[in-house]
């Protein structure tokens, strides 16, 4: 064994050095004065034998364990040395997204760490090797299986957008779900803070951008909604503009509406308030209506235009009861004044849907109604105030009707009113239901809240006792 000569080499040089031993050709003599007999020296030289060989033993052991150790310290060094190598390359290599912020729910994944084998790719259910990956809405993903929702198409991009547990190319959640303007087709844009801020219809829900409040765009003169690019408005000859939809069932001169003014005439009669006399009907333009409604006195005007008007003028005469008596006394009877009023004329813009026109109409003829039937000057809010009362009982009846089901009105005496009108389209039943929405939402104190305290008052006394208590004192029950 060449470690155990070695080893002897090494203890044989050591013996020289301290034990003074001479060496000859011969052999190996001790010195004349060490006093030591043959067999005591052999003795010593067979201890001397194996005190070699254990220390040889025990220093080629040392040498294993030091070479196992280094060996094991290799492996460890080469395994750290390969896992920064592969954190370096992941490093460089990982796709990385900003942190999410605003409405469009921007996302950065952390950047971690996890020991190779730990790391199944959510979107192919297979293991990620060393190389490139994402770590991002709590789970793994190849670039190549990191996949927009909408598209199907791998991201690849810087930014990209989530929703719910899901994500998107910025592009594509936009496109999904940035409001677009229902006039102008664009998307709204986002105000100085960085929040998206538009308008919209109470009831169409139809959304747009603040500015076309005020760049002119107009609006159809009965539903109310936005012209847009794509669905042009008809012009009418007093500057108004009409929908598509309104325009299908709009009464545009006064011979079209007579119909719908015996019906409303039967409405009336059905709740017992037969009008004593024809009340002649007219369909006029715009300017004619406002040139009318500046030479009425009675009544009261709901901005910002004019829809219906109901003309009368009152009539006085004066009469005197005989006596008998002096010629003398005679002319001195004094005379007594009679007033009474006439209804000259109800005037309704025209152009308007059937159902807008009829509610109009049914307004209007309450005010006729009232004032031939002698009721005392009234306040605006009560007598506006039931006069819508009326108007929205119609369309509850018109709405109820063409459902199948008849009409009941608020009032114990009432008839039941069944219109014989088909099966209305779907829009114009939505449009009937807007026209309540109207007169129900009106913010203003004479219409909005006197129609508030008349329904009020009709549907717990009903509207025979509502209307006598109102021409006893000019109010509604309460």
């Amino acid at each position: 064994m060449g470690w155990l000569s070695r080893i002897f080499k090494g203890s044989d040089h050591n013996k020289l050095s301290e034990g003074h031993y001479y060496k000859e050709d011969a052999g190996y003599y001790l010195p004349s004065t060490s006093g030591v007999t043959n067999d005591a020296w052999n003795q010593n030289q067979n201890q001397n034998e194996n005190e070699d060989i254990d220390r040889a033993i025990a220093l080629s052991l040392v040498e294993e364990s030091r070479r196992a150790n280094n060996n094991v310290n290799d492996y460890r060094s080469q395994l750290e040395e390969d896992e920064q190598l592969a954190r370096a390359i992941e490093q460089s290599l990982n796709l990385e997204s900003p942190p999410r912020y605003g409405n469009e729910n921007m996302y950065q994944p952390p950047i971690q760490y996890f020991p190779l084998g730990s790391r199944i790719c959510a979107g192919c259910y297979t293991e990620i090797g060393f190389g490139r990956y994402l770590n991002c809405l709590n789970a793994f993903w190849h670039p190549e299986c990191f996949r927009c929702r909408a598209c199907n198409l791998p991201i690849s991009d810087y930014e990209f957008s989530t929703s719910g547990n899901y994500p998107y190319h910025k592009s594509c959640y936009k496109e999904s779900y940035h409001p677009k303007c229902d006039v102008c087709k664009h998307f709204i844009p986002t105000n100085p803070a960085g929040l998206i801020e538009y308008r919209a219809h109470p009831f169409w829900i139809q959304k747009y951008c603040p500015t076309h409040e005020h760049d002119g765009t107009p609006r159809c003169c009965s539903c109310e909604r936005m012209e847009s690019q794509e669905a042009g408005y008809i012009a009418l000859k007093d500057g108004r503009k009409l929908c598509l939809e309104c325009l299908d069932s709009s009464i545009m001169d006064t011979n079209e509406c007579q119909p719908l003014h015996a019906d409303i005439q039967r409405f009336y009669d059905s709740l017992n308030m037969k009008l004593d006399q024809q009340i002649p009907l007219l369909l006029v333009e715009r300017q004619a209506l406002n040139e009318a409604r500046e030479g009425e006195k009675n009544g009261h005007y709901h901005m910002p235009e004019t829809r219906g008007l109901c003309l009368s003028e009152e009539l006085s005469t004066f009469s005197r009861r005989p006596r008998l008596g002096t010629a003398m006394d005679m002319r001195a009877q004094p005379y007594r004044p009679t007033t009474r009023c006439d209804v000259t004329a109800i005037l309704v813009l025209y152009g308007l849907p059937r159902l807008l026109t009829g509610s109009i109409l049914a307004h209007e003829m309450m005010h006729a109604w009232l004032r031939l039937k002698g009721y005392r000057t009234l306040s605006q809010d009560v007598e506006e105030g039931i006069c819508q009362v009326l108007a929205h009982m119609w369309l509850e009846s018109e709405l109820s009707s063409a459902s199948g089901s008849n009409f009941v009105s608020a009032s114990s005496s009432s008839a039941s009113h069944t219109s014989r009108k088909g099966k209305r389209p779907q829009f114009e039943r939505k449009l009937g239901e807007f026209f309540k929405h109207q007169i129900e939402s009106d913010i203003s104190p004479v219409y909005g809240d006197g129609f508030r305290a008349g329904q009020k008052a009709v549907r717990k006394y009903g509207l025979q006792r509502t209307l006598h208590h109102i021409r006893m004192t000019g109010t509604f029950p309460y």
